[in-house]
């Protein structure tokens, strides 16, 4: 020990400029020293004028060490490309440079498909092929807070007919999508598609609890992983001086980087190449709350399977200006080429300055050329995992400094780098094959992201995207299915809840295994069946049909695998209720008052197959 230290020269002049650390080099480590000196050469001195003499605090001062030590591994290029990184993009942002100078935007290719057409079809078929060939890929590090929800977001109910929360419906969809892969490939030879978590220091204990306690909602353990996050310095000025902990004097500030580190993370963990030595094709990345992006998933895979695209972007249609990105082609006047996400906030000025005076205007068909991202992406494994080893993970960050002025010379509080699982296209090659799919909001996006009080000032006719609106979109997403599919079912009334006006269909829901493709749907709907608008469904079961089934009230269906099961008949009771709750009301659970509604279950009729055979329901 004595000889290493020597060899780094604890007393030499490299530390003269902290002289306070300069005195306790004693009790560091080689491996802390060298991080002390990547520190002093990244002009982070300030960081130990406060440090005490040798022999106090000495375990704190080490704590900063493995602080440091922490967030100088976890980062791409360590601390001093952070530090290095924060200055060049805090100096564009001081002198207000627009990120988009040189590049003209235009609309990319891509795909409008529409539910149950014969190209949805088709791509749809070809997705659940090459769904033994994905791996997926769930971005999962934030809390409820923002809901008015104290728990994790996954653990959140994703609707409140089944009780059945995201995490669960999530793994049960892929499944699904694993099972009918294989029946379409191998006839029951399954290969596992592999399901990893990015959780934070927020969700990790408590993701993993859900998953345990619930003997991983029949995934095998071993299919699913785990990867935590780690967060990022603070930055105090201009400078990108690291900021310290108010409370902490031996602790650096920290704040997310945000879910671009998904990428680093995966390449670091070694998983990708796992994956495509396995003879994995396609990794799909999603995020914590959108009930309904399986219905749409499928087809998004056929799309890139069948045009070959490394990068495809599922997408709904945007009005213009609606506040949601759009998915843009920008070319540089350098012959740069990418197909990313542009903020709507930026998009029109931008298409402003490109020679479009109107900026970001709907076409004929209504909507806006530039489809709205919903940070659903599906990429090609050899490509990506190419693209990796050149960046190391790394994506393009950004800053968004609140200054205290106009002189853009001191902040409100600290800020951080940031970066975004979207943004990982801007390094890409021209060569590039980027793409988009476009598919019906109700078919595809329903997130759960705004609480009761922020969604009910929302402008009427704009999305709510609350739990209300989240759960009610299931319910209107089915229901438009099955009227796709053959079946008559009654128009929606308009409710209020918790200040949202929301239409309210029929509730009904299904496990994945039921349906993962609308053929699905179409080959278990025989003759004529109704269902009315006050009626609840429920199918819990693989071979369910439903034939000539008329439906007015509360229907609850369960079946074992080896069990077949004809519905049909007059079915009529008073059914669910919905009542009105106070979100305000603390005598009632979160997850129940931030949807403003709880079902009253007055009468069912709830029938178990617990055996294998044939078995018919018609009352």
């Amino acid at each position: 020990m004595a000889e290493s230290l020597s060899k780094i020269d604890i007393n030499g002049d490299w530390a003269c400029s902290a002289p306070n650390l300069q005195k306790n080099l004693s009790i560091l480590s080689p491996d802390q020293i060298e991080l002390a000196k990547t520190l002093l050469e990244s002009k982070q001195s300030h960081l130990f004028e406060h440090w005490s003499e040798p022999g106090v605090d000495d375990g704190e001062k080490k704590s900063f060490f493995n602080q440091v030590d922490r967030l100088n591994s976890s980062y791409p290029g360590g601390l001093a490309s952070y530090i290095k990184t924060a200055r060049e993009l805090l100096a564009d942002s001081k002198a207000g440079k627009n990120p988009y100078d040189g590049f003209t935007p235009s609309v990319p290719l891509g795909e409008s498909l529409s539910c149950g057409e014969d190209d949805f079809v088709h791509f749809e078929e070809a997705g659940v092929k090459e769904a033994q060939n994905a791996a997926f890929v769930l971005v999962a590090g934030g809390l409820g807070e923002r809901l008015g929800y104290n728990g994790i977001k996954v653990a959140l109910p994703r609707e409140t007919t089944t009780g059945l929360c995201f995490l669960q419906h999530y793994i049960e969809s892929i499944l699904a999508l694993q099972d009918a892969s294989s029946q379409l490939l191998r006839g029951g030879d399954q290969r596992q598609i592999p399901f990893v978590i990015m959780t934070s220091d927020d969700t990790h204990a408590r993701t993993l609890e859900l998953l345990e306690s619930n003997a991983y909602f029949g995934m095998s353990p071993t299919q699913v992983k785990l990867l935590k996050q780690e967060k990022v310095a603070c930055l105090d000025d201009n400078n990108a001086r690291l900021a310290l902990d108010p409370c902490n004097k031996y602790r650096i500030q920290t704040k997310p980087h945000g879910h671009g580190d998904v990428h680093s993370l995966l390449y670091s963990s070694g998983l990708l190449n796992v994956w495509h030595e396995a003879g994995l094709k396609w990794v799909l990345f999603f995020q914590d709350t959108n009930g309904l992006l399986f219905k749409a998933i499928p087809a998004a895979l056929g799309v890139s399977a069948t045009k070959q695209y490394n990068v495809n972007s599922l997408s709904v249609p945007r009005k213009a200006k609606e506040a949601i990105g759009g998915i843009t082609k920008l070319t540089h006047t350098d012959g740069r080429i990418m197909v990313i996400n542009v903020e709507y906030n930026q998009l029109d000025p931008l298409l402003r300055a490109s020679g479009y005076p109107d900026g970001d205007v709907n076409s004929e068909t209504g909507y806006s050329p530039y489809p709205g991202n919903i940070n659903q992406l599906i990429l090609e494994l050899g490509p990506y995992i190419e693209e990796l080893s050149k960046t190391g993970g790394a994506i393009k960050e950004f800053v968004n400094p609140k200054y205290k002025d106009s002189s853009k010379t001191a902040f409100k509080s600290s800020t951080r780098l940031e970066c975004m699982m979207q943004d990982y296209p801007k390094t890409l090659p021209p060569t590039a094959r980027v793409g988009f799919t476009v598919m019906d909001p109700w078919l595809a996006y329903a997130p759960v992201k705004n609480n009761p009080e922020d969604a009910a000032k929302v402008p009427k006719g704009n999305p709510y995207h609350s739990a209300t609106s989240g759960e009610m979109a299931i319910y209107r997403s089915n229901c438009l299915m099955l009227q796709k599919a053959g079946i008559k079912v009654d128009d929606p009334v308009f409710q209020v809840f918790n200040g949202q006006e929301v239409e309210v269909w029929p509730r009904v829901t299904w496990n994945p295994k039921w349906a993962c493709t609308f053929v699905d749907i179409k080959n278990k709907v025989k003759g004529n069946c109704y269902i009315s608008q006050k009626s609840t469904l429920v199918i819990n079961g693989r071979s369910i049909i439903l034939k000539d089934l008329s439906l007015d009230g509360a229907l609850v269906i369960n079946s074992v695998e080896e069990a077949e099961v004809k519905v049909g008949g007059s079915v009529q009771n008073q059914g669910w209720i919905l009542e009105n709750v106070d979100y305000k009301d603390t005598s009632v659970p979160e997850e129940v008052r931030i949807r403003g509604f709880r079902i009253n279950r007055v009468e069912q009729l709830e029938r178990s197959y617990n055996e294998p055979g044939s078995f018919s329901l018609s009352p």
